[in-house]
């Protein structure tokens, strides 16, 4: 089943790097296809025609969109390797919670450190704190959010932590010396190759945000 996969994606993207991830953790060998955002290429367009987004996974032809969508289908496909999701329904049912809740308020609350300013970049901090507080006390003291294996939230959120240090030079905060379980969890997970070759250099996606921030007009 690993023949003819091909990954639709933007280097920086953080939900391309979830799909490489859980690629990585199966074995699954494919081919790259950097695509330029701003002249969507006609393969894009045809195999996300609802929303024209990356990434996307072209497994013998066929597209699965949505990056959680993505890494379950893997999950699915590719069942030699450790699973990705566990299979205790209401364990399942916890991992994609807190997936979806990574999705609903660590993006847009990351977002906003680096697009905004003042009260609402101070409300954003704020909301992000409490966020990764709640995402610790989740973790517990387990060594990954799978447990003792990595799993669909440790997936679903460690693309984010390459923007750390950008949020951390924007919004004057430290992020280890308010979540220390966070940053250990992290390091932990970037000692694993599936981790460390599938997440963008944090310096390179420092470089990018700063651009972002002065087309925006900050800085």
């Amino acid at each position: 089943m690993a023949d003819e996969v091909t990954l639709l994606d933007f280097w920086a993207s953080p939900f391309g790097m979830r799909v490489k991830i859980a690629l990585a953790e199966k074995g699954v060998k494919y081919e790259y296809s950097e695509q330029d955002l701003r002249d969507k290429s006609a393969l894009l367009l045809q195999m996300n025609p609802v929303y024209k987004k990356i990434p996307v996974l072209v497994h013998r032809g066929k597209p699965v969109c949505e990056s959680l969508i993505i890494v379950q289908y893997i999950d699915d496909v590719w069942r030699g390797k450790t699973p990705l999701l566990p299979s205790d329904p209401y364990e399942r049912a916890q991992s994609m919670f807190w997936a979806d809740f990574i999705d609903k308020k660590i993006h847009d609350l990351s977002r906003k450190i680096w697009t905004t300013k003042g009260e609402e970049m101070e409300a954003a901090k704020k909301g992000f704190f409490e966020c990764l507080e709640l995402l610790e006390g989740e973790l517990g003291e387990k060594p990954y959010f799978g447990g003792e294996t990595l799993g669909y939230v440790d997936i679903a959120f460690l693309p984010f932590c390459c923007g750390f240090s950008t949020y951390e030079t924007i919004g004057n905060f430290s992020i280890e010396a308010q979540c220390p379980k966070i940053i250990a969890w992290a390091k932990r997970c970037l000692q694993k190759e599936s981790v460390a070759k599938s997440l963008a250099e944090p310096g390179k996606v420092h470089e990018l945000v700063m651009e972002i921030r002065k087309s925006l007009g900050f800085d």
